[in-house]
């Protein structure tokens, strides 16, 4: 049994978390990683991020040079954008070697809503060299699509699906605090939003994917959101955010069939949002209400979920994936026994 040989696609944030969770892993093996920092190119990953990583595993300026000095991986972790069309483009070498991609790509989660016939694309090239490519995450990928899905499974019917996420983000890394517009004048973050340039990615895919899972057709997806505007000073390691500037956004998206909505999600994420929660309500039989007290905290679990999925991922068809299509993801514990053959 060997462990599974991996390389990260991106070294911001989510990358280098990745990575060093990777290093404590017992069934997972670094051989390099992908970053256009031309700083960076050249290193040793594990001197680059403080982590204890082969001296053999280094930083390369594409994949190309990462899988002629280190051979292919079996997957390759990639997180590097929330567009589909441009993270097709930048995992496309991978895929075409056929080394599966797990992707924190929000867009990727349910890549035919924006994307359908570059996803068609993608998948049949797959088929043919036998990769795999799957979105994964926190939000979307878990809180407000998989993990309401999952419940339905003792429910007789379903009518409606409710789920509410409020997200303090000042604990959030400094991309996301920018992303929702922390600092910014509210008519700015409001264009910005409009222009597809702000707000919370993915939460129209999260509404196609509890759809799909769910065998609804839906007629249509509609998505508003507004800034949350600050009453006083707050402060972050990032931002200094004055009275009347945008601290994060509340952003809604519905799910509406013969007139009726079918999922409604709420999403409120800004600086010092008070009493963080998920809370997924079916309306069904039996009807469910689940809380979860102060949320999951999304930077260090969307690192987890990216690398329990590839055990799952490397198990599934070839193909472009959904979450759904997936064995059941687990947490592989730094001991857990490799199990590739």
């Amino acid at each position: 049994m060997r462990r599974i040989k991996i390389a990260q696609f991106g070294l911001g944030p989510i990358g280098k978390e990745s990575m060093r969770l990777a290093a404590e892993r017992a069934d997972l093996e670094v051989i390099g990683a992908v970053e256009i920092d031309p700083a960076l190119a050249g290193r040793a990953v594990g001197d680059a991020l403080g982590c204890p990583l082969p001296a053999a595993a280094r930083i390369h300026s594409s994949f190309a040079a990462l899988a002629a000095q280190a051979g292919l991986p079996d997957a390759l972790l990639h997180t590097a954008g929330s567009d589909a069309t441009r993270s097709f483009a930048q995992v496309l070498p991978a895929l075409e070697a056929g080394v599966s991609v797990a992707s924190t790509c929000e867009e990727l989660i349910f890549p035919r809503l924006l994307a359908p016939e570059r996803t068609t694309e993608i998948d049949a090239l797959c088929r043919r060299t036998g990769a795999r490519l799957v979105g994964t995450g926190v939000n979307p990928g878990f809180v407000m699509d998989v993990l309401p899905l999952c419940l339905t499974g003792v429910c007789r019917e379903v009518s409606a699906v409710y789920v509410e996420r409020v997200v303090d983000a000042r604990t959030r890394r400094q991309p996301l605090q920018a992303k929702i517009g922390s600092g910014q004048d509210p008519a700015e973050f409001r264009a910005r939003f409009a222009a597809g340039k702000a707000g919370h990615a993915g939460f129209r895919q999260s509404v196609a994917l509890l759809a799909h899972g769910l065998g609804w057709r839906l007629d249509e997806i509609r998505e508003t959101c507004e800034p949350v505007v600050a009453e006083s000073r707050v402060v972050t390691t990032h931002f200094d955010v004055a009275p009347g500037r945008t601290l994060g956004l509340h952003q809604r998206c519905v799910g509406l069939a013969g007139g009726e909505t079918r999922i409604r999600l709420d999403l409120q994420m800004y600086l010092g949002a008070p009493l963080p929660h998920d809370a997924i309500v079916i309306q069904g039989r039996p009807g469910l209400n689940v809380h979860l007290q102060g949320g999951v905290a999304g930077d260090d679990a969307t690192v987890a979920a990216l690398l329990n999925v590839v055990p799952s991922l490397l198990t599934a068809a070839p193909g472009v994936r959904l979450l759904t299509e997936l064995p059941l993801t687990v947490c592989r514990s730094a001991s857990a026994a490799a199990h590739l053959p």
